[in-house]
Protein backbone atom coordinates (compact mmCIF):
# COMPACT_ATOMS: atom_id res chain seq x y z
CA UNK A 1 0.00 0.00 0.00
CA UNK A 2 1.36 3.61 -0.80
CA UNK A 3 1.83 5.69 2.11
CA UNK A 4 -0.73 7.96 0.57
CA UNK A 5 -3.74 5.73 0.94
CA UNK A 6 -3.39 5.86 5.21
CA UNK A 7 -4.45 9.14 6.62
CA UNK A 8 -1.19 10.63 8.11
CA UNK A 9 -0.87 10.85 12.07
CA UNK A 10 -0.94 14.80 11.37
CA UNK A 11 -4.36 14.86 9.79
CA UNK A 12 -5.62 12.33 12.24
CA UNK A 13 -4.56 14.73 15.23
CA UNK A 14 -6.36 17.31 13.29
CA UNK A 15 -9.54 15.55 13.37
CA UNK A 16 -8.88 14.88 17.61
CA UNK A 17 -8.84 18.56 17.57
CA UNK A 18 -12.24 19.25 16.37
CA UNK A 19 -13.48 16.75 17.96
CA UNK A 20 -12.45 18.69 21.70
CA UNK A 21 -13.59 21.88 19.68
CA UNK A 22 -17.06 20.45 19.38
CA UNK A 23 -17.01 18.85 23.10
CA UNK A 24 -16.04 23.06 24.28
CA UNK A 25 -18.82 24.08 21.71
CA UNK A 26 -21.63 21.95 23.36
CA UNK A 27 -20.06 21.85 26.85
CA UNK A 28 -22.90 21.84 29.32
CA UNK A 29 -25.77 21.65 26.70
CA UNK A 30 -26.41 17.86 27.40
CA UNK A 31 -26.96 17.42 23.27
CA UNK A 32 -28.05 14.27 22.10
CA UNK A 33 -27.51 12.69 18.71
CA UNK A 34 -29.50 10.29 16.60
CA UNK A 35 -28.20 7.88 13.99
CA UNK A 36 -29.74 5.59 11.58
CA UNK A 37 -28.26 3.02 8.91
CA UNK A 38 -29.22 1.80 6.13
CA UNK A 39 -27.79 -1.09 3.97
CA UNK A 40 -25.11 -3.47 4.40
CA UNK A 41 -22.46 -4.39 7.34
CA UNK A 42 -20.33 -1.94 6.18
CA UNK A 43 -22.61 1.05 6.58
CA UNK A 44 -22.93 -0.45 10.00
CA UNK A 45 -19.36 -0.52 11.03
CA UNK A 46 -18.91 3.45 9.82
CA UNK A 47 -22.04 4.22 12.01
CA UNK A 48 -19.92 2.74 14.62
CA UNK A 49 -17.37 5.01 14.02
CA UNK A 50 -19.62 7.93 13.67
CA UNK A 51 -20.95 7.04 17.20
CA UNK A 52 -17.54 7.23 18.38
CA UNK A 53 -16.95 10.52 17.17
CA UNK A 54 -20.07 11.86 18.60
CA UNK A 55 -19.32 10.09 21.81
CA UNK A 56 -16.04 11.49 21.86
CA UNK A 57 -17.25 15.30 21.41
CA UNK A 58 -20.22 14.91 24.24
CA UNK A 59 -23.30 13.83 23.00
CA UNK A 60 -25.30 11.01 24.53
CA UNK A 61 -26.90 9.08 22.01
CA UNK A 62 -30.90 8.61 21.78
CA UNK A 63 -33.21 6.22 19.82
CA UNK A 64 -35.49 8.68 19.65
CA UNK A 65 -35.56 10.81 16.40
CA UNK A 66 -37.44 13.27 17.97
CA UNK A 67 -35.61 14.65 21.22
CA UNK A 68 -32.33 14.07 18.99
CA UNK A 69 -30.18 17.71 18.52
CA UNK A 70 -28.27 16.01 15.78
CA UNK A 71 -30.17 13.37 12.97
CA UNK A 72 -27.77 11.58 11.10
CA UNK A 73 -28.79 8.90 8.10
CA UNK A 74 -25.79 6.79 6.80
CA UNK A 75 -27.68 5.54 3.60
CA UNK A 76 -27.02 2.87 1.03
CA UNK A 77 -27.45 3.51 -2.80
CA UNK A 78 -27.75 -0.07 -4.18
CA UNK A 79 -30.97 -0.55 -4.21
CA UNK A 80 -33.74 1.90 -5.20
CA UNK A 81 -35.56 0.82 -2.31
CA UNK A 82 -32.92 1.54 0.52
CA UNK A 83 -32.61 5.35 -1.58
CA UNK A 84 -36.33 6.26 -1.88
CA UNK A 85 -36.63 5.33 2.26
CA UNK A 86 -33.72 7.62 2.59
CA UNK A 87 -35.29 9.87 1.10
CA UNK A 88 -38.61 9.05 3.05
CA UNK A 89 -36.98 9.86 6.24
CA UNK A 90 -35.21 12.95 5.47
CA UNK A 91 -38.39 14.03 4.27
CA UNK A 92 -40.29 13.54 6.94
CA UNK A 93 -38.02 15.51 9.64
CA UNK A 94 -39.19 18.81 7.42
CA UNK A 95 -41.71 19.70 10.26
CA UNK A 96 -39.07 18.59 13.09
CA UNK A 97 -36.81 21.38 11.74
CA UNK A 98 -39.25 23.74 11.64
CA UNK A 99 -40.28 23.04 15.12
CA UNK A 100 -36.55 22.86 16.46
CA UNK A 101 -34.52 25.27 13.85
CA UNK A 102 -31.44 24.40 15.53
CA UNK A 103 -31.58 20.77 15.20
CA UNK A 104 -28.33 20.13 12.97
CA UNK A 105 -29.89 17.12 10.16
CA UNK A 106 -26.90 15.35 8.33
CA UNK A 107 -26.82 12.58 5.43
CA UNK A 108 -23.78 10.75 4.61
CA UNK A 109 -22.62 7.58 3.10
CA UNK A 110 -23.38 6.05 -0.15
CA UNK A 111 -26.10 7.70 -1.65
CA UNK A 112 -24.21 10.58 -0.24
CA UNK A 113 -21.66 10.04 -2.87
CA UNK A 114 -23.46 10.35 -5.77
CA UNK A 115 -23.78 13.59 -7.59
CA UNK A 116 -27.23 13.73 -8.82
CA UNK A 117 -28.54 13.11 -4.90
CA UNK A 118 -26.45 15.76 -3.93
CA UNK A 119 -27.92 18.42 -6.26
CA UNK A 120 -31.73 16.60 -5.43
CA UNK A 121 -30.57 17.19 -1.57
CA UNK A 122 -29.78 20.58 -2.57
CA UNK A 123 -32.46 21.78 -4.22
CA UNK A 124 -35.34 19.77 -2.12
CA UNK A 125 -34.33 18.85 1.00
CA UNK A 126 -33.24 22.47 2.58
CA UNK A 127 -33.31 20.79 6.20
CA UNK A 128 -30.31 19.00 5.48
CA UNK A 129 -27.64 20.94 6.96
CA UNK A 130 -24.06 18.47 6.60
CA UNK A 131 -23.59 16.31 3.83
CA UNK A 132 -20.57 13.85 3.61
CA UNK A 133 -19.51 10.86 1.50
CA UNK A 134 -17.99 7.45 2.30
CA UNK A 135 -14.33 9.26 1.53
CA UNK A 136 -15.04 11.84 4.33
CA UNK A 137 -16.57 9.83 6.51
CA UNK A 138 -13.17 10.55 8.94
CA UNK A 139 -13.20 14.18 8.71
CA UNK A 140 -16.58 14.13 10.24
CA UNK A 141 -15.39 15.95 13.49
CA UNK A 142 -14.23 18.84 11.27
CA UNK A 143 -16.98 19.05 8.77
CA UNK A 144 -19.39 19.09 12.53
CA UNK A 145 -17.57 22.02 14.11
CA UNK A 146 -18.31 24.30 10.67
CA UNK A 147 -21.80 22.82 11.09
CA UNK A 148 -22.13 24.10 14.06
CA UNK A 149 -20.13 27.75 13.37
CA UNK A 150 -21.51 28.54 9.74
CA UNK A 151 -24.50 29.28 8.99
CA UNK A 152 -24.33 27.76 5.34
CA UNK A 153 -25.03 23.97 4.46
CA UNK A 154 -21.94 21.52 4.56
CA UNK A 155 -21.15 19.19 1.49
CA UNK A 156 -18.60 17.46 1.50
CA UNK A 157 -18.26 14.35 -1.27
CA UNK A 158 -14.80 14.78 -2.20
CA UNK A 159 -11.32 12.92 -0.85
CA UNK A 160 -9.11 9.87 -1.65
CA UNK A 161 -9.14 6.43 -0.71
CA UNK A 162 -7.54 6.50 2.33
CA UNK A 163 -7.98 4.31 5.35
CA UNK A 164 -7.95 6.43 9.21
CA UNK A 165 -6.66 3.86 11.69
CA UNK A 166 -7.39 5.08 15.65
CA UNK A 167 -10.83 6.45 14.67
CA UNK A 168 -12.73 6.05 18.04
CA UNK A 169 -15.58 3.11 17.92
CA UNK A 170 -19.12 2.98 19.37
CA UNK A 171 -20.65 -0.57 19.11
CA UNK A 172 -23.87 -1.90 19.56
CA UNK A 173 -24.33 -3.65 22.42
CA UNK A 174 -24.46 -7.86 22.27
CA UNK A 175 -21.89 -10.15 21.68
CA UNK A 176 -21.03 -9.77 17.91
CA UNK A 177 -19.07 -6.86 16.55
CA UNK A 178 -17.84 -6.02 12.72
CA UNK A 179 -14.34 -5.62 11.84
CA UNK A 180 -12.97 -4.24 9.00
CA UNK A 181 -10.28 -5.83 6.69
CA UNK A 182 -10.23 -3.88 3.60
CA UNK A 183 -12.63 -1.16 2.15
CA UNK A 184 -13.56 -0.78 -1.79
CA UNK A 185 -14.32 -2.60 -4.84
CA UNK A 186 -12.27 -3.76 -8.33
CA UNK A 187 -14.63 -5.59 -9.68
CA UNK A 188 -17.77 -3.58 -11.39
CA UNK A 189 -20.28 -5.99 -11.53
CA UNK A 190 -22.36 -4.20 -13.96
CA UNK A 191 -25.81 -4.11 -11.93
CA UNK A 192 -23.49 -2.48 -9.06
CA UNK A 193 -23.15 1.18 -7.49
CA UNK A 194 -20.63 0.19 -4.58
CA UNK A 195 -17.19 0.87 -6.68
CA UNK A 196 -18.26 4.05 -8.13
CA UNK A 197 -19.14 5.08 -4.59
CA UNK A 198 -16.58 3.24 -2.43
CA UNK A 199 -13.70 3.51 -4.28
CA UNK A 200 -10.59 1.00 -5.37
CA UNK A 201 -10.11 -1.65 -3.19
CA UNK A 202 -7.68 -1.33 0.05
CA UNK A 203 -6.66 -3.76 2.30
CA UNK A 204 -5.75 -2.44 5.91
CA UNK A 205 -2.47 -4.16 7.26
CA UNK A 206 -2.83 -7.11 9.31
CA UNK A 207 -1.14 -5.82 12.28
CA UNK A 208 -3.52 -3.48 12.90
CA UNK A 209 -6.72 -5.86 12.24
CA UNK A 210 -4.98 -8.47 14.36
CA UNK A 211 -4.78 -5.43 16.97
CA UNK A 212 -8.14 -4.40 16.88
CA UNK A 213 -9.46 -8.51 16.74
CA UNK A 214 -7.48 -8.64 20.28
CA UNK A 215 -9.17 -5.33 21.77
CA UNK A 216 -12.71 -7.20 20.79
CA UNK A 217 -11.89 -10.19 22.51
CA UNK A 218 -10.83 -8.32 25.42
CA UNK A 219 -13.55 -6.38 25.77
CA UNK A 220 -15.53 -10.28 25.76
CA UNK A 221 -17.41 -9.93 22.14
CA UNK A 222 -17.65 -13.86 20.92
CA UNK A 223 -18.93 -13.69 17.21
CA UNK A 224 -16.31 -11.36 15.11
CA UNK A 225 -17.57 -10.91 11.45
CA UNK A 226 -14.54 -9.63 9.08
CA UNK A 227 -15.87 -6.97 6.68
CA UNK A 228 -15.00 -6.41 2.89
CA UNK A 229 -16.76 -5.88 -0.17
CA UNK A 230 -14.57 -8.95 -1.50
CA UNK A 231 -12.59 -10.28 1.34
CA UNK A 232 -11.17 -12.86 -0.74
CA UNK A 233 -8.61 -9.78 -2.76
CA UNK A 234 -7.32 -9.20 0.67
CA UNK A 235 -3.74 -8.07 0.70
CA UNK A 236 -2.98 -8.14 -2.98
CA UNK A 237 -3.11 -4.08 -2.83
CA UNK A 238 -0.32 -4.07 0.52
CA UNK A 239 2.99 -5.30 -1.56
CA UNK A 240 3.18 -7.93 1.60
CA UNK A 241 3.10 -11.82 1.68
CA UNK A 242 -0.27 -12.27 3.03
CA UNK A 243 -3.39 -12.80 1.62
CA UNK A 244 -7.15 -13.44 3.01
CA UNK A 245 -6.25 -16.98 4.15
CA UNK A 246 -3.36 -16.42 5.19
CA UNK A 247 -5.03 -13.55 7.45
CA UNK A 248 -7.50 -15.78 8.28
CA UNK A 249 -4.92 -17.81 9.85
CA UNK A 250 -3.26 -14.88 11.68
CA UNK A 251 -6.35 -13.79 13.26
CA UNK A 252 -6.99 -17.62 14.35
CA UNK A 253 -3.92 -17.68 16.58
CA UNK A 254 -5.60 -14.77 18.42
CA UNK A 255 -6.01 -16.45 22.30
CA UNK A 256 -10.10 -16.91 23.44
CA UNK A 257 -12.52 -18.37 23.22
CA UNK A 258 -14.57 -16.66 19.69
CA UNK A 259 -16.23 -17.21 16.65
CA UNK A 260 -14.67 -15.69 12.82
CA UNK A 261 -16.94 -14.98 10.05
CA UNK A 262 -16.45 -13.07 7.34
CA UNK A 263 -18.29 -11.18 4.59
CA UNK A 264 -18.29 -10.99 1.29
CA UNK A 265 -16.27 -13.50 -0.87
CA UNK A 266 -16.55 -13.22 -4.72
CA UNK A 267 -16.36 -17.07 -6.51
CA UNK A 268 -13.65 -15.40 -9.04
CA UNK A 269 -11.48 -15.11 -6.12
CA UNK A 270 -12.07 -17.71 -3.49
CA UNK A 271 -9.88 -20.86 -3.98
CA UNK A 272 -8.73 -24.28 -2.63
CA UNK A 273 -6.42 -22.11 -0.31
CA UNK A 274 -8.62 -20.27 1.29
CA UNK A 275 -11.67 -23.67 2.22
CA UNK A 276 -7.60 -24.93 3.73
CA UNK A 277 -7.54 -22.74 6.20
CA UNK A 278 -11.08 -22.54 6.97
CA UNK A 279 -11.08 -25.87 7.47
CA UNK A 280 -7.84 -26.03 9.39
CA UNK A 281 -8.99 -22.85 11.30
CA UNK A 282 -11.12 -24.24 14.37
CA UNK A 283 -12.74 -20.46 15.71
CA UNK A 284 -13.36 -19.63 11.83
CA UNK A 285 -17.00 -20.53 11.36
CA UNK A 286 -17.56 -23.22 9.08
CA UNK A 287 -20.21 -20.98 6.95
CA UNK A 288 -19.85 -19.90 3.27
CA UNK A 289 -21.78 -16.87 1.83
CA UNK A 290 -20.88 -17.16 -2.02
CA UNK A 291 -23.21 -15.23 -3.90
CA UNK A 292 -23.53 -16.65 -7.41
CA UNK A 293 -26.37 -14.19 -8.60
CA UNK A 294 -27.68 -16.69 -11.86
CA UNK A 295 -26.63 -20.03 -13.11
CA UNK A 296 -26.70 -19.31 -16.67
CA UNK A 297 -23.24 -18.78 -18.04
CA UNK A 298 -24.94 -16.04 -20.34
CA UNK A 299 -26.46 -13.68 -17.65
CA UNK A 300 -22.87 -14.05 -15.44
CA UNK A 301 -21.06 -12.65 -18.88
CA UNK A 302 -23.51 -10.25 -18.83
CA UNK A 303 -22.85 -9.16 -15.03
CA UNK A 304 -19.53 -9.33 -15.41
CA UNK A 305 -19.16 -11.86 -12.84
CA UNK A 306 -16.17 -13.65 -14.30
CA UNK A 307 -17.04 -16.75 -13.26
CA UNK A 308 -19.29 -19.80 -14.71
CA UNK A 309 -22.18 -22.17 -13.08
CA UNK A 310 -19.76 -25.15 -13.26
CA UNK A 311 -16.63 -23.36 -11.99
CA UNK A 312 -19.13 -22.13 -9.22
CA UNK A 313 -20.14 -25.70 -8.74
CA UNK A 314 -16.75 -27.28 -8.28
CA UNK A 315 -16.02 -24.35 -5.18
CA UNK A 316 -18.59 -25.94 -3.19
CA UNK A 317 -17.63 -28.83 -4.08
CA UNK A 318 -14.56 -28.80 -2.74
CA UNK A 319 -15.67 -26.10 0.35
CA UNK A 320 -17.86 -29.35 1.39
CA UNK A 321 -15.46 -31.93 0.72
CA UNK A 322 -12.82 -30.35 3.15
CA UNK A 323 -15.89 -29.39 5.39
CA UNK A 324 -18.67 -31.82 5.30
CA UNK A 325 -20.70 -29.84 7.80
CA UNK A 326 -20.69 -26.36 6.10
CA UNK A 327 -23.70 -24.09 6.05
CA UNK A 328 -23.92 -22.76 2.69
CA UNK A 329 -26.05 -19.18 1.69
CA UNK A 330 -25.67 -17.20 -1.23
CA UNK A 331 -27.55 -14.04 -3.39
CA UNK A 332 -29.30 -14.48 -6.12
CA UNK A 333 -30.75 -11.48 -8.88
CA UNK A 334 -34.02 -12.42 -10.82
CA UNK A 335 -34.94 -10.36 -13.84
CA UNK A 336 -31.67 -9.11 -14.37
CA UNK A 337 -31.81 -7.53 -18.29
CA UNK A 338 -31.69 -9.81 -20.91
CA UNK A 339 -32.51 -12.87 -18.58
CA UNK A 340 -35.07 -15.41 -20.56
CA UNK A 341 -36.72 -18.42 -19.47
CA UNK A 342 -34.04 -20.61 -20.19
CA UNK A 343 -31.30 -18.50 -18.08
CA UNK A 344 -34.16 -18.81 -14.98
CA UNK A 345 -33.90 -22.33 -15.16
CA UNK A 346 -30.28 -22.69 -14.99
CA UNK A 347 -30.53 -20.52 -12.48
CA UNK A 348 -33.32 -22.47 -10.70
CA UNK A 349 -31.02 -25.69 -11.57
CA UNK A 350 -28.24 -24.71 -9.74
CA UNK A 351 -29.86 -23.74 -6.41
CA UNK A 352 -31.65 -27.58 -6.43
CA UNK A 353 -28.37 -28.87 -6.98
CA UNK A 354 -26.07 -27.28 -4.41
CA UNK A 355 -29.26 -27.54 -1.70
CA UNK A 356 -28.66 -24.09 0.20
CA UNK A 357 -29.22 -23.25 3.77
CA UNK A 358 -29.92 -20.10 2.76
CA UNK A 359 -30.83 -17.69 -0.04
CA UNK A 360 -30.75 -13.70 0.07
CA UNK A 361 -33.17 -13.12 -3.38
CA UNK A 362 -33.55 -9.96 -4.92
CA UNK A 363 -35.96 -8.53 -8.43
CA UNK A 364 -33.24 -6.50 -10.46
CA UNK A 365 -33.13 -2.95 -9.01
CA UNK A 366 -31.54 -0.83 -12.00
CA UNK A 367 -28.79 1.86 -10.95
CA UNK A 368 -28.27 4.67 -12.81
CA UNK A 369 -24.76 5.15 -13.65
CA UNK A 370 -24.05 1.61 -13.75
CA UNK A 371 -23.68 -0.07 -17.34
CA UNK A 372 -26.86 -2.78 -16.67
CA UNK A 373 -29.01 0.37 -16.16
CA UNK A 374 -28.81 0.76 -20.23
CA UNK A 375 -29.33 -2.82 -21.06
CA UNK A 376 -32.33 -3.35 -22.73
CA UNK A 377 -34.48 -5.82 -20.76
CA UNK A 378 -37.54 -7.62 -22.70
CA UNK A 379 -38.97 -9.58 -19.68
CA UNK A 380 -42.09 -8.02 -18.09
CA UNK A 381 -42.45 -7.24 -14.37
CA UNK A 382 -45.09 -10.28 -14.39
CA UNK A 383 -42.71 -12.75 -16.06
CA UNK A 384 -39.62 -12.26 -13.32
CA UNK A 385 -42.61 -11.81 -10.34
CA UNK A 386 -43.19 -15.03 -11.89
CA UNK A 387 -39.94 -16.46 -11.98
CA UNK A 388 -39.26 -14.78 -8.19
CA UNK A 389 -41.97 -16.21 -6.63
CA UNK A 390 -40.69 -19.98 -8.33
CA UNK A 391 -37.48 -19.44 -6.83
CA UNK A 392 -38.92 -18.96 -3.21
CA UNK A 393 -41.31 -22.14 -3.34
CA UNK A 394 -38.23 -24.19 -4.61
CA UNK A 395 -35.80 -22.65 -1.45
CA UNK A 396 -38.42 -23.23 0.70
CA UNK A 397 -38.49 -26.71 0.09
CA UNK A 398 -34.96 -26.82 0.71
CA UNK A 399 -34.83 -25.50 3.34
CA UNK A 400 -37.86 -27.23 5.31
CA UNK A 401 -35.65 -30.64 4.37
CA UNK A 402 -32.10 -29.23 5.77
CA UNK A 403 -33.42 -27.38 8.48
CA UNK A 404 -35.61 -30.72 9.55
CA UNK A 405 -32.35 -32.75 9.36
CA UNK A 406 -31.36 -31.10 12.63
CA UNK A 407 -34.11 -32.33 14.75
CA UNK A 408 -32.69 -34.35 18.17
CA UNK A 409 -29.22 -32.76 17.64
CA UNK A 410 -27.50 -31.71 19.91
CA UNK A 411 -25.39 -27.78 18.81
CA UNK A 412 -23.11 -25.16 20.37
CA UNK A 413 -24.92 -22.42 20.30
CA UNK A 414 -23.98 -18.03 20.94
CA UNK A 415 -26.94 -16.74 22.92
CA UNK A 416 -26.91 -13.09 21.15
CA UNK A 417 -30.50 -11.71 22.39
CA UNK A 418 -34.08 -12.29 23.29
CA UNK A 419 -37.31 -13.62 21.79
CA UNK A 420 -40.86 -12.43 21.42
CA UNK A 421 -42.38 -15.62 22.39
CA UNK A 422 -42.20 -17.14 25.93
CA UNK A 423 -41.82 -20.48 25.47
CA UNK A 424 -38.45 -20.03 23.48
CA UNK A 425 -37.37 -16.33 25.60
CA UNK A 426 -33.51 -16.03 24.27
CA UNK A 427 -32.21 -16.26 20.14
CA UNK A 428 -29.08 -17.74 19.79
CA UNK A 429 -26.79 -18.71 16.52
CA UNK A 430 -25.14 -21.84 15.74
CA UNK A 431 -21.61 -22.02 14.02
CA UNK A 432 -22.87 -21.82 10.91
CA UNK A 433 -25.20 -19.00 11.35
CA UNK A 434 -28.23 -20.49 11.63
CA UNK A 435 -31.00 -18.67 13.79
CA UNK A 436 -32.33 -20.75 17.09
CA UNK A 437 -34.82 -19.63 19.58
CA UNK A 438 -33.96 -21.63 22.73
CA UNK A 439 -34.97 -22.16 26.76
CA UNK A 440 -33.25 -23.53 29.40
CA UNK A 441 -32.13 -22.44 33.14
CA UNK A 442 -29.12 -19.72 34.10
CA UNK A 443 -28.75 -18.42 29.87
CA UNK A 444 -27.00 -15.17 29.88
CA UNK A 445 -26.88 -13.17 26.48
CA UNK A 446 -23.24 -13.96 25.30
CA UNK A 447 -22.86 -17.21 26.31
CA UNK A 448 -21.85 -20.16 24.58
CA UNK A 449 -23.98 -23.13 25.26
CA UNK A 450 -24.49 -26.64 24.41
CA UNK A 451 -28.36 -26.84 23.77
CA UNK A 452 -30.53 -30.06 21.88
CA UNK A 453 -32.73 -28.87 18.65
CA UNK A 454 -36.46 -29.91 19.97
CA UNK A 455 -38.60 -28.82 16.39
CA UNK A 456 -37.87 -26.97 13.04
CA UNK A 457 -39.98 -24.78 10.49
CA UNK A 458 -38.19 -22.97 7.89
CA UNK A 459 -36.56 -19.60 9.61
CA UNK A 460 -35.68 -20.86 13.01
CA UNK A 461 -34.40 -23.97 14.87
CA UNK A 462 -36.30 -24.60 18.45
CA UNK A 463 -33.48 -26.10 21.25
CA UNK A 464 -33.32 -26.68 25.10
CA UNK A 465 -30.11 -26.11 26.96
CA UNK A 466 -28.52 -29.11 28.32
Amino acid sequence: MSESAIVSQEELQNQFTYMDAVAELIRGRHLRAYTHTFGCQQNEADTERIRGMLHEMGYEMTEEVSEADFILYNTCAVREHAEDRAFGNIGALSHLKKQRPDVIIALCGCMAQQEKNVEKIKKSYPQVKLLFGTHALWRFPSLLYRALTEKKRIFDIGGADDIAEGLPVLRGHGPKAWLSIMYGCNNFCTYCIVPYVRGRERSRRPEEIEKELRELVAAGYKEITLLGQNVNSYGKDLGLDVDFAGLLRRLNAVPGDFWLRFMTSHPKDASPRLFDAMADCEKVAKQLHLPFQSGSDEILRRMNRRYTAESYRALIADARQKMPGITLSSDIIVGFPGETEADFEQTLALVQDIQFDLLFTFLYSPRSGTPAAAYEDPATPQQKQAWFERLLQAQDAIVAQRQAAYQGKTMRLLVDGTAKGPDYPFTARTEGNLLVCVRGENIKIGDFIEAVIEKTSLRCLFAVKQ
